[in-house]
């Protein structure tokens, strides 16, 4: 078993953040100690990421499998972010009993752009899978940068993202890789639809990795969740619109635990 780095902030209903591509979960730390004053919250680094070991081989059920033996609560929130987005929908479909409900931010359930389906465009993932060996550091600061881009305060949010990421080494390239062959394949729409949790997929009008139109879609795919739109925000909303953010998670877990 590989080593997970967990870092916990708060007390009462647990809640798991679980991070996007090439980050760590230092990235939600102001935005976690704000949600840790309601909740008990837990971040956790994905493996080769952060502290955390490296995985052998970086794949959905083998970072789900690792992610939910570094949690010890027997059933939580999962908050999954972008990547995060699809590991925490695939721990709802491995670890059924390891989950109370789903929080999608920024993420998508079939993150490629597809015939009757919006999404990241599969030219651009690839574009950055091959641009990895040739200068990592320079490709994850342009996805960053995309994660900000069309916002009025673009500037220091990328800025004060890039402090976030650096604060940790890079991920190695086989890592990477591993997280943009999950994002360029998994198909986790059949389990959003069959979910038996209560899921909130929050959206960012700005967003330009994960397009809101996508709301219109996973409601029409499952009618039982709940969508937030956040005007005016991309694909970080943590940073940008933190108080929008915690009023929809604590509505959310609210009435969830009804």
């Amino acid at each position: 078993m590989i080593k997970i780095h967990t870092k916990t902030f708060g007390q009462g209903q647990p809640v798991v953040l679980v991070h996007g591509w090439a980050m760590h979960s230092g990235i939600w730390h102001h935005f976690a100690e704000q949600l840790g004053q309601s909740y008990q919250v837990t971040c956790v680094d994905l493996p080769g990421h952060g502290f955390s070991e490296a995985l052998d081989d970086f794949t959905l059920e083998t970072v789900s499998t690792a992610l939910v033996n570094a949690v010890p609560e027997p059933k939580s929130t999962w908050l999954g972010w972008s990547l995060g987005a699809t590991v925490v929908l695939d721990i709802a479909q491995r670890f059924p009993e390891r989950v109370s409900s789903l929080i999608l931010l920024g993420g998508n359930p079939f993150f490629t752009q597809a015939e009757q389906w919006p999404g990241m465009k599969v030219n651009l993932l690839e574009a950055f899978a091959e641009q990895l060996h040739a200068d990592c550091r320079s490709t994850l600061l342009r996805f960053l940068s995309l994660q900000v881009n069309n916002l009025p305060d673009s500037k220091p949010l990328l800025k004060n993202l890039k402090a976030a990421v650096l604060e940790c080494a890079t991920p190695d390239t086989e890592t990477l890789e591993g997280g943009l062959t999950i994002l360029k394949s998994a198909d986790l729409r059949p389990v959003l639809a069959e979910v038996n949790v209560p899921v909130s997929v929050i959206l960012g009008t700005r967003d330009t990795l994960v397009p809101v139109k996508l709301g219109e879609y996973l409601v029409a795919l499952a009618p039982e969740i709940q969508l937030s739109i956040i005007d005016k925000a991309g694909h970080v909303p943590f940073l940008s619109h933190p108080q929008v953010l915690l009023d929809i998670i604590t509505e959310f877990m609210d009435d969830s635990c009804v």
